[in-house]
C-alpha cells in the first residue's frame, strides 16, 4: 500500500516542523512549501491527498488566493483543502454560519493555531476518508 501523501504550505518553519513530525510519526509522507508559490508548483506536478494550508503568508491572506486557485482547477480541487490559521477573527464570519457566498473560501475544515496534535489527526483522518468515499461513489 502506497503511503499518504500531505503537503504543507505554511511560512512559518517553526510551526511546520512542528505540524510535520506530527504527521510523519502518524506515518504519513508530508511535503512543505513555505510560499504559495513554490506550494502551487508542487501541487501541480505531485499527487496529494491533503493540503494543509495557513492563510496569512506574504503580503497578507495569499493563502485564501491559493485555495480559490485550487477551486478553479478540475484536477486540484479534487484535493481535500485543511486550513490552519491564527486568524479567525478576520474570517469569523465564514465560520459558524454560513459564509457569503458558499465558495468564498474554499475550504473543507479549519483548525486553529496553535494545534491539539490529536484534533490534527482527526482532522486529516476525516478528510482523507471523506475523499476515499466521494472517489468511490
Amino acid at each position: 500500500m502506497t503511503q499518504t501523501r500531505l503537503l504543507i504550505i505554511d511560512d512559518d518553519p517553526d510551526y511546520v516542523d512542528g505540524i510535520k513530525s506530527i504527521l510523519e510519526k502518524a506515518d504519513y509522507e508530508v511535503d512543505v512549501a513555505y510560499n504559495p508559490k513554490d506550494g502551487f508548483k508542487a501541487l501541480e506536478t505531485g499527487k496529494y491527498d491533503l493540503l494543509l494550508l495557513d492563510i496569512m503568508m506574504g503580503r497578507g491572506a495569499e493563502g485564501v488566493m491559493v485555495a480559490r486557485k485550487i477551486n478553479k482547477d478540475p484536477v486540484l480541487r479534487e484535493t481535500p483543502v485543511l486550513i490552519i490559521t491564527g486568524v479567525r477573527e478576520q474570517i469569523a464570519f465564514l465560520f459558524p454560519g454560513q459564509p457569503v457566498h458558499p465558495r468564498f473560501l474554499p475550504t473543507d475544515e479549519l483548525l486553529e493555531k496553535p494545534v491539539d496534535p490529536n484534533l490534527l489527526l482527526e482532522k486529516v483522518e476525516a478528510l482523507l476518508k471523506e475523499a476515499k468515499a466521494k472517489k468511490a461513489e
